[in-house]
Protein backbone atom coordinates (compact mmCIF):
# COMPACT_ATOMS: atom_id res chain seq x y z
CA UNK A 1 0.00 0.00 0.00
CA UNK A 2 1.37 3.38 -1.00
CA UNK A 3 0.94 6.43 1.21
CA UNK A 4 1.57 10.12 0.67
CA UNK A 5 4.85 10.70 2.54
CA UNK A 6 4.22 14.42 3.14
CA UNK A 7 0.78 13.82 4.64
CA UNK A 8 2.05 11.00 6.82
CA UNK A 9 5.07 13.04 7.92
CA UNK A 10 2.76 15.83 9.08
CA UNK A 11 0.62 13.31 10.97
CA UNK A 12 3.75 11.97 12.68
CA UNK A 13 4.86 15.49 13.62
CA UNK A 14 1.39 16.25 14.98
CA UNK A 15 1.53 13.13 17.13
CA UNK A 16 5.06 13.91 18.33
CA UNK A 17 3.87 17.33 19.45
CA UNK A 18 1.85 15.46 22.07
CA UNK A 19 5.00 13.96 23.63
CA UNK A 20 5.94 16.40 26.38
CA UNK A 21 9.26 16.62 28.20
CA UNK A 22 8.11 16.64 31.85
CA UNK A 23 11.13 18.67 32.94
CA UNK A 24 10.37 21.58 30.60
CA UNK A 25 6.68 21.16 29.77
CA UNK A 26 7.59 21.57 26.08
CA UNK A 27 6.94 19.03 23.34
CA UNK A 28 9.80 17.11 21.72
CA UNK A 29 9.25 18.81 18.34
CA UNK A 30 9.55 22.35 19.73
CA UNK A 31 12.61 21.27 21.73
CA UNK A 32 14.13 19.97 18.47
CA UNK A 33 14.83 16.55 19.97
CA UNK A 34 13.72 14.87 16.72
CA UNK A 35 16.13 15.21 13.80
CA UNK A 36 16.18 14.09 10.16
CA UNK A 37 12.57 12.86 10.14
CA UNK A 38 11.70 11.18 6.85
CA UNK A 39 8.76 9.11 5.67
CA UNK A 40 8.75 6.98 2.53
CA UNK A 41 5.87 5.84 0.33
CA UNK A 42 5.64 2.51 2.18
CA UNK A 43 4.94 4.22 5.50
CA UNK A 44 8.40 3.64 6.98
CA UNK A 45 9.45 6.46 9.31
CA UNK A 46 13.10 7.21 10.03
CA UNK A 47 14.45 9.76 12.50
CA UNK A 48 17.06 10.54 15.12
CA UNK A 49 16.32 11.29 18.76
CA UNK A 50 18.79 13.60 20.47
CA UNK A 51 18.08 13.97 24.20
CA UNK A 52 18.36 17.50 25.59
CA UNK A 53 21.68 16.62 27.22
CA UNK A 54 24.12 13.69 27.10
CA UNK A 55 23.14 12.85 30.68
CA UNK A 56 19.39 13.42 30.28
CA UNK A 57 17.74 11.51 33.15
CA UNK A 58 14.54 10.89 31.19
CA UNK A 59 16.04 9.93 27.83
CA UNK A 60 14.83 6.33 28.06
CA UNK A 61 11.30 7.36 29.01
CA UNK A 62 11.11 9.96 26.25
CA UNK A 63 12.55 7.58 23.64
CA UNK A 64 9.94 4.95 24.46
CA UNK A 65 7.13 7.54 24.40
CA UNK A 66 8.33 8.84 21.04
CA UNK A 67 8.49 5.35 19.57
CA UNK A 68 5.00 4.55 20.86
CA UNK A 69 3.62 7.83 19.51
CA UNK A 70 5.03 7.21 16.02
CA UNK A 71 3.76 3.62 16.02
CA UNK A 72 0.26 4.89 16.83
CA UNK A 73 -0.03 7.01 13.69
CA UNK A 74 -2.32 5.44 11.09
CA UNK A 75 -0.33 4.57 7.97
CA UNK A 76 3.00 4.04 9.73
CA UNK A 77 4.27 0.58 8.80
CA UNK A 78 7.49 0.70 10.77
CA UNK A 79 10.15 2.97 12.14
CA UNK A 80 13.88 3.22 12.43
CA UNK A 81 15.09 5.42 15.26
CA UNK A 82 18.67 6.23 16.11
CA UNK A 83 19.57 7.82 19.42
CA UNK A 84 22.50 10.25 19.25
CA UNK A 85 24.28 12.50 21.72
CA UNK A 86 23.55 10.43 24.83
CA UNK A 87 25.96 8.61 27.15
CA UNK A 88 23.92 5.40 27.04
CA UNK A 89 23.41 5.47 23.28
CA UNK A 90 24.31 1.80 22.71
CA UNK A 91 21.97 0.48 25.38
CA UNK A 92 19.12 2.80 24.40
CA UNK A 93 19.42 1.99 20.69
CA UNK A 94 19.34 -1.73 21.54
CA UNK A 95 16.28 -1.23 23.75
CA UNK A 96 14.43 0.59 20.97
CA UNK A 97 15.21 -2.21 18.50
CA UNK A 98 13.83 -4.95 20.80
CA UNK A 99 10.93 -6.77 19.20
CA UNK A 100 11.48 -5.33 15.73
CA UNK A 101 12.61 -8.66 14.30
CA UNK A 102 9.36 -10.39 15.30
Amino acid sequence: MSVDPETLEQAVINRLQQVIDPETGVDVVRMRLIEDLTVDETGMVRYRFRPSSPLCPIAVTLALQIKEAVAGVEGVTGQEVEVVGYVGVGVLNALLKEGEED
